[in-house]
């Protein structure tokens, strides 16, 4: 059963932007909150990117390191390279 007195849940987007005294009152001030959210997901997005393009180039990074390795024991096992 659940909980009647249980803190309402609030999401991401609630706590992270609040509008001019929670209601906007004209288009402007609708316009700026509008304006704001598109802000704030475009950083956002933004940093999600920068961090995915990292780590691929560090994965990138690991993949050639990882083939180099291989290159050098097949050469010091005597295997020909078939490439």
């Amino acid at each position: 059963m659940a909980d009647q007195n249980a803190e309402p849940i609030t999401t991401d987007v609630e706590s992270n932007y609040s509008t001019p005294a929670n209601d906007p009152k004209n288009m402007q001030e609708v316009t700026q909150y509008v304006q704001s959210l598109l802000q704030n997901m475009q950083d956002k997005f933004q940093s999600m990117s920068d961090q995915i393009i990292n780590r691929i180039d560090e994965m990138g990074s690991r993949v050639d390191e990882l083939e180099k390795n291989v290159t050098d024991l097949m050469t010091q096992a005597g295997v020909e390279n078939e490439k």
